[in-house]
């Protein structure tokens, strides 16, 4: 069986579904890619090549996994659901079994996973979840700083939110967060069709490639409450939403002074530089 040969099609997806008793459930967001064109051009856009070490979140049936595992140098694929766990490395066996050796699955949820085995991962790629998109993406940014780069595909709302700068309507809590690791960009849209179940909304794949947090002297924690507390109330000036975190709306305003940051403004409109910079300022 050729590479491509090895790819899952629709068929192929409700087969195996069918054959390990499995119906799709909304509870966590399994909707599994049926086209090996959607597939491939991921793994395109990731930039997938023979020297990585790609992590996988939710591999399911294992589409993307075939074709990640038939250019990456080995693919770590993180399930937590137990009848796909056990399956999949079968799955790999049957159909790419010259590059089986390079596979390796993790049968643990991706929110408690703090370490992988095999070298260190340097590429993210996964279709998310539309329940846990955020999450997951943020604590495996956390947990795996040897990622230096990422192709998620997720829900096309949290996709515009994850690439959202400052001053769009959609910036907010998760684009500021994914700004403290690394650069994002939209790198593409997915319709409905490519997906059995077909799920109710557009999917979108966001690129992400590592940078170096802002300089600064407050934690990553530190500078994570008062985004949120920024956000909290989004309609509300810096003055009045930080008075929370800061104690009161004077102290809030003592502390956008201090930190350079117009305490008239809105969280929407400062960047992830500006939030460190008022983290450092909060008043003890």
């Amino acid at each position: 069986m050729t590479a491509a040969d090895a790819l899952l099609g629709p068929g192929d997806v409700r087969e195996l579904a069918a054959a390990l008793g499995v119906r799709p459930t909304k509870q966590r967001g399994q909707n599994f890619v049926i086209d090996a064109n959607t597939v491939r051009r991921i793994v395109r856009a990731a930039g997938v090549g023979p020297d990585d070490t790609v992590v996988e979140i939710g591999p399911g049936l294992g589409s993307l996994t075939l074709a990640l595992l038939a250019e990456a140098g080995s693919v770590t694929a993180v399930e937590i659901d137990d009848v796909l766990a056990a399956a999949l490395p079968a799955t790999v066996a049957a159909r790419l079994p010259e590059r089986a050796d390079r596979f390796r699955l993790v049968h643990a949820d991706a929110l408690r996973v703090t370490e992988l085995p095999g070298p260190a991962p340097q590429s993210l790629v996964a279709n998310l979840p539309y329940n846990v998109a955020v999450p997951v993406l943020l604590h495996m940014l956390a947990s795996f700083p040897s990622l230096e780069r990422g192709l998620v595909m997720v829900q096309s709302e949290v996709a515009d939110r994850l690439a959202a700068g400052p001053g769009s309507k959609v910036y907010g809590v998760p684009s500021v967060k994914t700004a403290w690791y690394a650069r994002a960009r939209r790198a593409g849209a997915i319709g409905r069709s490519v997906f059995w179940p077909a799920p109710n909304v557009d999917s979108g794949l966001v690129a992400l490639e590592r940078r170096e947090p802002p300089a600064t002297s407050a934690s990553r924690a530190e500078v994570f409450a008062v985004v949120d507390a920024a956000f909290a109330q989004r309609r509300k000036t810096l003055r009045s939403a930080l008075a929370g975190w800061a104690g009161s709306a004077a102290a809030a305003e003592e502390a956008c002074r201090a930190a350079g940051v117009p305490a008239t403004a809105r969280g929407e409109a400062l960047t992830v530089e500006d939030f460190a910079r008022l983290a450092e300022h909060r008043p003890r």
